[in-house]
């Protein structure tokens, strides 16, 4: 800490140093807002909590075997992965109420990197999963701690809607034959539909198991409205207990769960082998990616709702730590959930304290109770996955988008037809490509004009929207609607001399309104030398007007100031005007008469 000033007053040195520990410990508590939480917690918040708690424990348990599943890893693996990472949230998250947990948008990527590397060795689907976990981990902290928050804002909305309805669409394919009673041995979406289909003609469909998934599914989906109905344990303890009275499995062939290890995991290290590390690092950017998108829209409509605000760095950070405890405690990666999360307000959740409660309650289950779920069938399992696969398909949003921006529509399908067919980790490939082309494609073709005086309007405007619009006889007044890069540059260069081409009288000043060219890099300085001297030899004076400060300096970098003039710079393009028109003796003229 820095020594204090010698001439401060004892009151006044202990005040000064009083205020910079406070700082201190708050910079200190910003890694570790639970900590935070429990120094302000109320006693009166303890009932809610543990109530919201034990209510949710009863959702975590299916939906976190569920996950572990559709994910191809052993059912167990699902609620190791929720203990621990609800207990490192609560201590590094920001937001007040947030669950984590295995979920649906990460089984998908899961299963695209441990099916074909695991071999059928469960254990080997373990590592591969919980490496996954600890990588996505690690670039969450590390994105967080670089303040890069705002990545997953890059991808815009149509692009976001078609790659998790590729997702949904691929996880509820994958669950259909465990829906139908039965498995098929096949890779990739189109390859396990294909499969599926054979299967169902060739008459493989268990019939008391589908019944059972059927109504599983059905139930979910007619209570998931309610706040006071948990619709999944319902249906789960519904299914369970039909299966075990009866005897299912042993007289109709219904696949239960089975007995779960007794006790909790132990802290273990994944180890995979060399080459499994590319693949596993693919899937950990596209788990990184698609979790904290999906994590950091749910935070921040939960601040919403209570008028506080999250850091999306913070946010990040707290994913990060969870994952990478997920991992550690052979768990696999996780998300926030869409679905438990109202579990918990609905039950009254005050803050992270009752995500540890559940985490304690599902712990208990393991120690205490490893049978309890012994009859769980697995058609179930299935339908509660597929349920919450149907949650994520946007189609309400889309139509509106169809109505709107049919080319950005398009572009959504052609994203949900990428995952469908390359596959969920190239398709979140996909995703990013198509994102940088759309940014591209918007940069490199803006909108231009020509301005001019239109009466009772102040300021200068686009003559083709004001056919009144009034110009000045050898002045062009061009504004460009973008930054200037390198993929726009030469059509810049092409429309600034168009106008020239186009305008009714001899040019002497072309005008750029440079207000809306927020960035300028080196292509586009050396393009705007070139075009300097291009207009130059035909005897026109290019001049710069409203251009940002920031955008100036970099022009200044890059010496274009010494070889174009300060000259040419204007601070408003009226000023540019008035330059012009005391250099020429020429007036305003109608739009009508500009010809003449």
């Amino acid at each position: 800490m820095t020594d204090l000033p010698r001439s401060c007053s004892p009151p006044e040195a202990g005040r000064i140093q009083r205020q910079k520990m406070a700082v201190d410990q708050a910079a200190w508590l910003r890694w570790l807002p639970g900590l935070y939480v429990l120094r302000h917690y109320e006693a009166a918040w303890l009932r809610h909590d543990l109530v919201a708690g034990l209510v949710l424990t009863t959702v975590l348990v299916p939906v976190g075997i569920a996950y572990a599943v559709a994910s191809g890893l052993p059912g167990i693996y699902g609620l190791y992965a929720t203990i621990f990472p609800l207990l490192a949230y609560a201590l590094v998250g920001p937001s007040r109420i947030l669950v984590l947990g295995p979920d649906s948008s990460l089984a998908a990527l899961i299963l695209a990197v441990v099916l074909p590397l695991s071999g059928g060795d469960p254990l080997r689907a373990v590592a591969l999963a919980g490496m996954m976990a600890v990588t996505s981990g690690v670039l969450c902290i590390l994105a967080g701690i670089a303040r890069l928050g705002f990545v997953t804002e890059l991808l815009s909305k149509p692009i976001r809607y078609g790659y998790m309805n590729g997702i949904a669409l691929t996880v509820v394919i994958s669950q259909l034959p465990a829906l139908f009673g039965f498995s098929v041995k096949a890779d990739g979406l189109m390859a396990k539909a294909w499969a599926f289909g054979t299967a169902v003609l060739a008459g493989k469909t268990n019939w008391t198991a589908l019944a059972l998934g059927v109504a599983t599914l059905a139930v979910i989906l007619l209570l998931k409205r309610s706040q006071r109905l948990p619709g999944v344990l319902i249906a789960v303890l519904g299914a369970t207990i039909i299966t075990g009275t009866m005897d299912l499995a042993a007289g109709s062939g219904v696949a239960v769960l089975g007995s779960l290890p007794q006790g909790l995991p132990v802290l273990s290290f994944p180890l995979i082998s060399y080459a499994d590390i590319v693949p596993v690092l693919l899937g950990s950017v596209a788990v990184a990616l698609v979790s904290f998108a999906d994590t950091s829209v749910l935070s921040r409509t939960y601040a919403a709702k209570s008028g506080s605000f999250v850091d999306p760095n913070q946010e990040m950070v707290g994913l990060g730590v969870a994952n990478l405890v997920a991992g550690l405690f052979q768990g696999f990666p996780v998300s926030a959930s869409a679905s438990r999360t109202p579990v918990a307000e609905a039950a009254g959740a005050r803050t992270q304290l009752s995500g540890v409660f559940g985490a304690l309650g599902v712990a208990a289950l393991l120690v205490t109770a490893p049978d309890l779920l012994n009859n769980l069938p697995t058609t179930t399992l299935a339908a509660v996955v597929i349920a919450s696969a149907i949650g994520l398909i946007e189609i309400a949003d889309l139509r509106r988008i169809y109505r709107i921006q049919r080319w950005e529509f398009w572009l959504s399908i052609g994203c949900l037809a990428g995952v469908a067919v390359f596959g969920a980790i190239e398709g979140i490939g996909l995703a990013i490509v198509m994102a940088v082309i759309e940014f591209l494609w918007d940069g490199w073709g803006p909108y231009s004009a020509v301005l001019g005086r239109a009466d009772g309007v102040k300021g200068y405007h686009d003559i083709t929207r004001y056919p009144d619009a009034r110009v000045i006889p050898g002045l062009v007044l061009f504004r460009w609607d973008a930054p200037l890069f390198f993929a726009n540059a030469e059509l810049f260069q092409n429309r600034v001399l168009d106008a020239v081409t186009a305008a009714p009288t001899p040019v002497s000043w072309m005008v750029i309104a440079a207000e809306p060219v927020t960035s300028v890099d080196v292509t586009a300085a050396d393009m705007l030398a070139e075009l300097d001297a291009t207009l130059k030899a035909a005897g026109i004076r290019l001049c710069l007007a409203e251009m940002k400060d920031p955008v100036k300096d970099k022009l200044i970098r890059f010496g274009l100031f010494a070889q174009l003039g300060e000259e040419i710079f204007f601070p408003t393009v009226g000023e540019a005007v008035g330059g012009y028109l005391e250099t020429h003796s020429v007036q305003w003229v109608d739009w009508e008469d500009r010809a003449k």
